[in-house]
């Protein structure tokens, strides 16, 4: 079967944290189009995973692929190409706050590459639009609302129309109801063909939206196909929520 055949393939990995092994033995295959979870207790290397896939940490030890490109040869200046193919979500937003929304993206967008203004100001105006967030568009991020910068920064990865989204403890921050409507455009921007992996803490969450699940646990990584299983306490996998 060819490898081309999947979007993320980790073969016989390690993943370390500086010199710290976080992960071993981490074998993974993930499908273009699929919805996948990573949980597991603070510590236990899910940021440590998303981080790799996206060639912030390297893969040191092991074959992985991510959209076609090699993370165990990757040269520094081919990483930016990779990123284009995949979006970033993260917990804390890094949204720049000294600019507007507008100011924000096409940042971004000069940083890889866009060099038409007129294609610029009509990609961020989709995006956003994409969100429900056009009004948004001349703001601070201050002047946002946790759960509104989250959409915002949903539509930022969604900037470079990458195949594959990455979203790091994306409703760590929010309140559930606010939560629950951030999960619905990922799904539904899943729906329209972009792979989503997504490391999460919120069981409930887990519950309501099941979907193919890894639990990092005991330096491993653990792939759960399907739905929660009633064999499996998945709660105590997760750090306790307050």
């Amino acid at each position: 079967m060819s490898t081309e055949e999947y979007i993320v393939r980790i073969e016989n990995a390690s993943i370390y944290q500086r010199d710290n092994l976080v992960l071993s033995d981490v074998n993974l295959k993930i499908r273009p189009g699929e919805f996948v979870y990573v949980i597991g207790k603070v510590g236990t290397g899910k940021s440590s995973l998303i981080r790799t896939l996206n060639a912030e940490l390297p893969l040191m030890q092991g074959d992985g692929r991510v959209a076609g490109y090699d993370l165990a040869k990757i040269k520094s200046r081919d990483v930016p190409f990779l990123r284009r193919k995949v979006g970033v979500v993260f917990q804390d937003f890094k949204l720049l706050t000294d600019r507007t929304i507008f100011k924000n993206f096409e940042f971004i967008l000069h940083a890889t590459g866009w060099k038409e203004e007129n294609r610029i100001q009509a990609r961020i105006v989709e995006v956003l639009d994409s969100v429900g967030m056009t009004d948004s568009l001349n703001k601070m991020p201050h002047q946002l609302s946790g759960g509104e910068q989250q959409r915002v920064v949903i539509a930022r990865a969604l900037l470079n129309n990458p195949d594959l989204i990455l979203a790091d403890e994306p409703t760590g921050n929010l309140d559930p109801e606010t939560s629950d409507a951030l999960i619905n455009l990922l799904r539904r921007i899943n729906k329209e063909g972009k792979t989503i992996i997504m490391a999460s803490h919120d069981y409930f969450i887990l519950q309501k939206y099941p979907a193919r699940t890894l639990i990092c646990e005991n330096n491993k990584v653990v792939d759960f196909e399907g739905e929660l299983r009633e064999d499996v306490d998945f709660e105590s996998l997760l750090d306790k929520q307050e």
